[in-house]
């Protein structure tokens, strides 16, 4: 090969790597986000970008960024890279750091799986649509006896979670939650209560919707159980409103007569699945239930309720605090 040949290779050379590194701007074709994980070498973040349709040749990623001298340098997180991008585009996203990989997310005690589904969305985990679907999807078994789906089994806690997780994940993630947070005698709590776990569980979402203070919750079921024995319809404003639309403060007559099984003034028993996810406090209570006569209770404020064991004393309740 002659001089003049060397040289125009050279240059030709010379000429394609300055190109791809800062001419080539057709990747990624669309705003483009990937997570970088703890500890990942230069060749496997190139290799990811790669993957991920941000750069074309990986190889060339990790010599600009041996050049620059940035060998362990890109911190673990998640990165978002918009569309058409040269080498040192790329480079100055990574340099200047992304989000953190992970998102925490708080679950109050008593949201159901609706407001726990609006609430991943607007972290970016999945859409509520999503979350909702794999809740009515799913169901879980115990002693033979399966659940209507994750209503009720959705432990509130604080939960940290990736970026990229799925609905599934976080349904998986607060169901595993859910398990280790059941009273752990709970399989002989049940069969001393001749009741089933999701019947106790539903229980525990009226007494987490119900109850105000956690001295109350175990007085509250036994409340609710009472009734249930006796064959009165439990009367639970909680269970209209999760079977109402749109949330309301306060209830109508007109409330109260909805046509819907979920509606404990018009049908006994209990409603058929949980109207909440409750929280540790209100499921201890539901499988430990106060021994006690009452029937009935009225709230009389400060977070506070007086019970009663007639109906003579639930009616001069009423008339002392609901003036």
């Amino acid at each position: 090969m002659t001089l003049a040949a060397v040289v125009v290779l050279c240059i030709a050379a010379a000429a394609f790597c300055y190109w791809a590194a800062f001419g080539d701007t057709e990747r990624p074709e669309q705003s483009t986000s990937i997570v970088i994980a703890e500890g990942s070498s230069l060749s496997e973040i190139a290799r990811q970008l790669g993957d991920a349709g941000i750069v074309r040749w990986p190889i060339a990623f990790v010599a600009y960024e041996r050049l620059r001298d940035r060998n362990a340098t890109i911190q673990a997180a998640q990165y978002t890279f918009g569309p058409h991008l040269a080498l040192p585009a790329v480079a100055a996203v990574l340099s200047q750091g992304g989000r953190p990989p992970t998102v925490w997310i708080t679950i109050p005690e008593g949201f159901t799986a609706a407001q726990i589904g609006g609430v991943l969305q607007s972290h970016g985990i999945g859409t509520k649509s999503e979350f909702l679907a794999v809740v009515a999807d799913t169901d879980l078994r115990f002693n033979g006896v399966e659940t209507r789906g994750l209503e009720g089994y959705l432990f509130p806690d604080t939960y940290q979670l990736r970026r990229d997780a799925t609905s599934r994940d976080a349904a998986d993630v607060m169901t595993a939650t859910f398990m280790r947070k059941l009273p752990r005698d709970y399989v002989g709590a049940a069969r001393k209560l001749k009741m089933t776990i999701p019947q106790i569980v539903t229980a525990a979402s009226l007494i987490e919707r119900e109850a105000r203070v956690d001295i109350e919750r175990p007085i509250m079921a036994g409340v609710y159980y009472n009734r249930l024995r006796l064959g009165m319809p439990l009367q639970v404003d909680a269970t209209i409103e999760y079977a109402l639309p749109n949330h309301k403060t306060e209830l109508s007559l007109s409330d109260l007569k909805i046509d819907s099984p979920y509606n404990t003034y018009l049908y006994t028993g209990l409603p058929p699945t949980p109207i909440a996810n409750p929280g540790a406090a209100s499921l201890q209570a539901a499988f430990h239930p106060a021994a006690t006569e009452y029937l009935y209770y009225v709230y009389k404020g400060g977070g506070r309720h007086e019970f009663s064991t007639t109906l003579e004393q639930q009616v001069e309740a009423e008339r002392k605090h609901l003036r």
